[in-house]
């Protein structure tokens, strides 16, 4: 009996994945120097079927930074809007998240790092992180700004706090960068970031 189309899209998708997943692994460590060979031994696949479900490196490499926008726009945007929650809470949901997030998903922020410190990177990825960027700390910051209102934050001009916890966790996932093994085990709990917003 023949299969269907719709009896063969879990398998398909499955490798796929698989497939991009290995992708991840390579691009993270070797960045654009990484191979179609090296995807497929990554994904523990024949070369030639990591070329049935993807023409080239770049079109990997594209659907990879396109997945990792998407999934670090997922960890925030709910955790700024959660109305349930008040300006302070939800700051601290936001840094917490974003630590345990880049922590256990070091790989992302290693393909997002490599699209912004080249110069050879796809000039529409390259934009569509920096506009992500700003959008970002503009909405951090009038969370910050919400949560002097209400007391739960340290009062004053709320950039030099934007700065502060920006550049905390900006250095702190260039460390990972360079020495993840390190990172993994020193990483600091959220809580020692939010000391610097208290009242």
């Amino acid at each position: 009996m023949q299969r269907t189309d719709a009896v063969d899209q879990p398998p398909r998708e499955a490798r796929r994945a698989n497939i991009l997943e290995g992708a991840r692994r390579v691009f993270a460590r070797k960045g654009k120097a990484a191979t179609m060979a090296d995807v497929a031994a990554a994904a523990g696949v024949s070369q030639g079927l990591a070329y049935r479900y993807f023409a080239s490196k770049e079109e990997i490499y594209r659907e990879l930074i396109e997945q990792a926008l998407d999934q670090e726009g997922l960890v925030t945007a709910q955790l700024m809007y959660e109305n349930s929650a008040t300006p302070g809470q939800r700051l601290a949901r936001l840094i917490t998240r974003l630590v345990d997030y880049r922590r256990d998903h070091l790989e992302i922020f290693q393909l997002l790092d490599q699209v912004i410190s080249s110069d050879k990177a796809p000039d529409d990825l390259a934009e569509q992180i920096r506009r992500r960027r700003e959008n970002f700390l503009a909405e951090f910051r009038q969370l910050i700004v919400e949560g002097q209102a209400t007391g739960e934050v340290a009062a004053g001009d709320p950039d030099p706090l934007v700065l502060a916890i920006t550049a905390s966790l900006e250095g702190l996932f260039r460390f990972g960068l360079h020495h993840p093994e390190q990172f993994h085990r020193l990483c600091p709990d959220a809580s020692i970031l939010l000391r610097m917003l208290k009242p």
